[in-house]
């Protein structure tokens, strides 16, 4: 499996796949000053022979653009042997979930999703493709997270909530009431203070 971004995103994606025993055969990045991260080579290209491939980018809009660059690719899911995730939950191809996250029982993760450290995913939410849950955010049960959100670290979304497409949940967040699509919502309780204009 090769790794595609060498940040520090990618490092803790590495660490993620080594706990799960997976073998990384290096990273892609198109930084000339990056030659190795730790053991692994840095590559500029993807070699040929259709390998697996996972997008290490912490971008949720990049990490979209380059599953659409590169369809056909194998991309598989990344677990950290230290998680609790149900029997129960499903994921999709690419989605990563990091160190101590927590997915109750019915969950639905989308593809190319990042449930990064700590978080806390309860019965019956619906994450979408290319989300980020930050670390310690929680979400309680039944709640619906549109394609490419971003909940900040530490914020807290109650039971029931659906927070639309590309939403921007700040860090620290209490969120109450249902966010719109493109919204960014701040503070305790969660005020919109303004619209994302992103181009999908």
């Amino acid at each position: 499996m090769y790794l595609f971004g060498a940040s520090g995103h990618g490092k803790v994606v590495a660490e993620t796949a080594e706990s799960a025993g997976m073998k990384i055969s290096g990273f892609i990045d198109d930084n000339p000053a990056l030659i190795n991260v730790w053991d692994y080579p840095v590559l500029r290209e993807i070699p040929p022979g259709n390998p697996e491939v996972f997008l290490s980018v912490g971008n949720n809009l990049t990490r979209k653009k380059l599953s659409a660059r590169f369809p056909d690719l194998n991309y598989p899911a990344i677990i950290h042997s230290a998680t609790s995730v149900s029997r129960r939950a499903s994921l999709g191809e690419g989605t990563v979930i990091m160190s101590g996250v927590s997915v109750n029982a019915d969950v639905r993760i989308g593809r190319h999703c990042i449930l990064n450290t700590n978080s806390s995913v309860d019965h019956d939410c619906i994450i979408g493709d290319f989300a980020h849950i930050s670390p310690n955010a929680a979400l309680a049960g039944d709640v619906k997270v549109g394609e490419g959100a971003h909940i900040g670290i530490g914020a807290s979304v109650i039971q029931g909530i659906s927070i639309g497409k590309w939403a921007v949940i700040g860090a620290g967040a209490v969120i109450i009431r249902d966010v719109p699509d493109f919204a960014v919502v701040v503070g305790n309780p969660g005020k919109l203070i303004k619209f994302n204009e992103i181009r999908t």
